[in-house]
């Protein structure tokens, strides 16, 4: 798999593939997630590819503080090939680079073979609530 940043012509198959591995929700356009992420940080924005589709995906971020990981996905036809894995640590090299020093992230409390996969590299669960407010409706 070449990891790469994302360019603006993988916008469909990026979508596609966040339906696919059940990302999206009713109340997030994936078109403006998209968009808002090429306004910070675009290199942080990483697609995996092989023979010219893509297959993963992994939006990384950094605002000084925490580094934050949204979006991870593959395809469920190049699974357990540790794609996964190779954009984590990929993403994990970019913000060491950049200074970062602790990477987090959000998982559903009831998606447990993803928790499994995260704790396999390391994550633990910071015992913490994670508190969310909509600031500008996607509808």
């Amino acid at each position: 798999m070449l990891i790469r940043p994302f360019k603006q012509q993988d916008e469909p198959g990026v979508i596609a593939l966040w339906h696919t591995c059940a990302l999206t929700r009713s109340w997030n356009n994936p078109s403006l997630d998209i968009a808002r992420k090429l306004e910070v940080d675009p290199e942080l924005f990483l697609v995996g590819e092989e023979d010219g589709l893509i297959i993963a995906s992994a939006m990384f971020g950094y605002e000084g503080h925490r580094g934050w990981v949204n979006y991870l996905a593959v395809d469920p036809s190049h699974q357990r090939k540790s794609y996964a894995t190779q954009l984590m640590e990929h993403g994990e090299h970019l913000l060491r680079a950049l200074g970062c020093p602790k990477l987090n992230l959000q998982v559903r409390s009831t998606n447990a073979s993803t928790l499994a996969f995260y704790e396999s590299l390391g994550y633990k669960n910071d015992d913490v609530i994670s508190l969310g407010k909509r600031l500008i409706s996607d509808e």
